[in-house]
């Protein structure tokens, strides 16, 4: 039933696509297939790849936010966490070695001096 309510909901706004990326739930499949598109869907075995790795970091601030109980103090702590993650969290692989250790040096001394002050 929720499957079906959310497909109407996206087919009314975006129209009907030629082709429908799903995972193998078999909600989606029942859904399509009473909305009469049932062809259209494409759950190929790596197809909702791009999907999925879009919602990584989410999923992992997410997993250190599970220990609180107040949502005012998860507010809080994603906030903070958010903003000295993304000081020091770099993607290693587009850059080169030395690249990558002057920027960690650089967020260290950085983060060293905001810690002093």
């Amino acid at each position: 039933k929720a499957a079906l309510k959310f497909l109407r909901k996206l087919m009314r706004r975006y129209g009907r696509p030629e082709q429908i990326v799903t995972d193998r739930l078999r909600s989606y499949g029942a859904a399509l297939r009473q909305l009469g598109a049932g062809a259209r869907q494409h759950s190929a075995r790596h197809a909702n790849n791009r999907v999925e790795n879009s919602h990584l970091p989410f999923r992992r601030r997410e997993r250190a936010m599970l220990r609180f109980r107040r949502m005012k103090t998860l507010h809080l702590f994603a906030a903070v966490r958010s903003s000295v993650s993304n000081h020091f969290n770099q993607d290693r692989s587009l850059s080169r070695r030395q690249h990558f250790k002057a920027n960690r040096a650089a967020a260290l001394a950085e983060w060293r001096q905001l810690g002093a002050a």
